[in-house]
């Protein structure tokens, strides 16, 4: 019989040994695009497969309902303290399981159900969490949508104005999962005090590049603000809640737990302290203007291969393809890219059908692949490969273009190799 407390993984459940193997080969053998994805440090994986997973805990530092969390009180005050210095905000609740989450607990410290919101668009990059129909926000809250200009894919905050006007929203959301371009944020929170509601900022995508001081901080400007710890922060599968005001902390501790969650996840806890203290480090600093540059490289050379680029650019990390011109679907060229190892996900682009098979959008984000090491040169490659594959993706085999740029992505990865082998 192995031993329960050393036996390894490949002795006692091959299958599953055998499932995480591959998905380490994966990763090192892919270039990896989609936005919402990242490469953690070794750090934050030790942290999270620390023995502090056994836990249970619930309540706050000082204040748990369970004995023995002296040591997780340590690592919840830590990440709190490097968030509140990394964001320079004074209140901060470290214990969301993920950014939707962090959502839902705003939303239940601030709203009653059936209390009206006004969120940006999902077609126009907006959230589920932030009231879309399907998401327990759209069914508990009378939630409206602003968009973009239909000739620019900005938003259009004059009109946005208007509408806020006319609905008297009791909570103003701004940001989401696929807007391409920076947030004004003082004219947000004008906006939000002209028609009497509060103001929240998702800022998930780009808390990274908030923390490297390459993108306008909302704390100053937003009631609240929530994030990831993934993404563009390049942390564990986690959420936070952040403000400039104080006054907030009774009513979001609360409505995160007992409101919204039970016990904490003590390891993620754990490996947000590192990665926030990761993100407090000059060199931070430096990947989060690289980042800026990968996307606005990977950007400009799609949109000199005749690729459609949503707002003509980018601001942060990701690069939103309209590839109606090509006449293929989201889906089509997500297909055709994996065949490539090259990973993306469809998505919805201003004005797009709503049924999600015909989704004309395409979404990339440049965060593992600077992680990885990529600069401007190997965007300009990456950019070559994906306008080759959208190019074959319209005709009716794409086999052997996908047989050529796989060698090529091949070739890239592996002269940036990412976790040493086990």
């Amino acid at each position: 019989m192995p031993d329960f407390f050393s036996a390894p993984l490949d002795l006692t459940d091959p299958p599953v040994a055998d499932a995480l193997a591959r998905e380490a080969r994966r990763q090192s053998a892919q270039i990896e695009l989609i936005a919402s994805e990242n490469l953690v440090s070794g750090a934050v994986l030790e942290a999270l497969g620390h023995q502090i997973a056994n836990k249970t805990l619930e309540g706050y530092p000082g204040k748990r309902f369970h004995a023995g969390g002296e040591f997780v009180d340590v690592l919840e005050e830590a990440a709190v303290e490097r968030a509140q210095r990394l964001f320079g905000c004074e209140f901060v609740n470290v214990q969301p399981h993920s950014g939707t989450q962090a959502n839902q607990a705003v939303l239940f410290a601030l709203l009653e159900p059936g209390d009206r919101l006004l969120s940006l668009d999902l077609a126009a990059g907006g959230h589920l969490s932030h009231g879309s129909a399907p998401n327990l926000s759209g069914r508990w809250f009378d939630a409206h949508h602003y968009g973009v200009s239909r000739d620019t894919g900005l938003i259009d905050y004059d009109a946005l104005a208007h509408q806020a006007q006319q609905l008297r929203p009791k909570l103003l959301i701004a940001g989401g999962s696929a807007y391409p371009r920076e947030i004004d944020f003082v004219r947000m929170a004008e906006i939000a005090a002209e028609c009497g509601a509060r103001l929240l900022v998702d800022m998930a995508h780009f808390a990274g590049l908030v923390a490297a001081g390459v993108h306008p901080s909302p704390v100053p400007h937003a009631d609240l603000v929530t994030c990831t710890t993934t993404k563009t922060l390049r942390g564990p599968r986690g959420g936070l809640i952040l403000s400039r005001d104080a006054q907030w902390r009774k009513a979001l501790q609360a409505a995160v737990f007992p409101g919204v969650q039970g016990s904490l996840h003590t390891q993620v806890i754990a490996a947000k302290a590192v990665c926030l203290g990761e993100a407090l480090q000059p060199a931070f600093q430096e990947y989060g203007a690289q980042l800026k540059r990968n996307a606005a490289t990977l950007a400009e050379t799609l949109h000199q291969r005749g690729v459609d680029i949503v707002s003509g650019g980018t601001d942060t990390h990701l690069v939103l393809l309209d590839l109606r011109r090509q006449a293929i679907t989201g889906q089509r060229a997500q297909t055709v890219l994996e065949a490539a190892s090259i990973t993306s996900n469809r998505n919805p682009v201003p004005f797009d059908a709503r049924n999600p098979a015909q989704w004309a959008g395409l979404r990339l984000g440049v965060g593992a692949v600077t992680t990885r090491g990529f600069r401007e040169q190997e965007m300009q490659r990456v950019g070559g490969l994906i306008a080759d594959l959208l190019e074959a993706a319209s005709g009716s085999d794409a086999s052997a273009t996908v047989e050529a740029c796989a060698a090529r992505v091949a070739s890239l990865c592996e002269a940036f190799p990412i976790y040493p082998a086990n």
